[in-house]
């Protein structure tokens, strides 16, 4: 619990300024907290630290919910702004990566807005492959979105 301050701030400032996250509300401390509560095991949390503290975190969550996609998971890897080309993005991916792997999972799905190719070419250099571009499917800034799916099987 001790960085779900700086892990909202970090969440927050791509909330608020950038379409990196879909989601339109920024995230309360309370809310962080639970976030970060609900992830363990396999699903937990990691954070990215320097000297001046947490620089990024990424997670594995639930592909879907239905049975048959329990073998799929979906990743997350936020850095903040000031930390960007320093190889932190890349340190998050790799280890979820081998998190989910050590895990059993058979699959990782990254859902990456479309024009975001920074984030494409990080899971690209990670071993992750374009498999798809949603259409239209998400909205934020008065703007449609297409969604770049991309995929690592283990």
């Amino acid at each position: 619990m001790a960085d779900a301050t700086r892990i909202a701030e970090i969440y927050n400032h791509e909330v608020v300024n950038t379409v990196s996250t879909f989601d339109l509300v920024p995230r309360s401390l309370a809310d962080q907290e639970r976030w970060i509560e609900d992830r363990s095991g396999a699903f937990s949390a990691i954070v990215a630290e320097g000297p001046d503290g947490v620089l990024g975190f990424a997670a594995l969550s639930r592909y879907k919910e239905r049975a048959a996609y329990n073998t799929t998971v979906e990743d997350s890897v936020y850095v903040d702004r000031s930390a960007h080309g320093r190889g932190v993005g890349t340190l998050l991916l790799r280890r979820v990566c081998e998190i989910a792997e050590e895990s059993g999972f058979h699959s990782v799905v990254a859902r990456i807005e479309a024009s975001g190719t920074a984030s494409r070419a990080l899971h690209a250099a990670c071993g992750f492959e374009l498999v798809g571009i949603e259409r239209q499917v998400g909205r934020k800034f008065n703007r449609w979105l297409d969604v770049a799916v991309m995929q690592l099987v283990l």
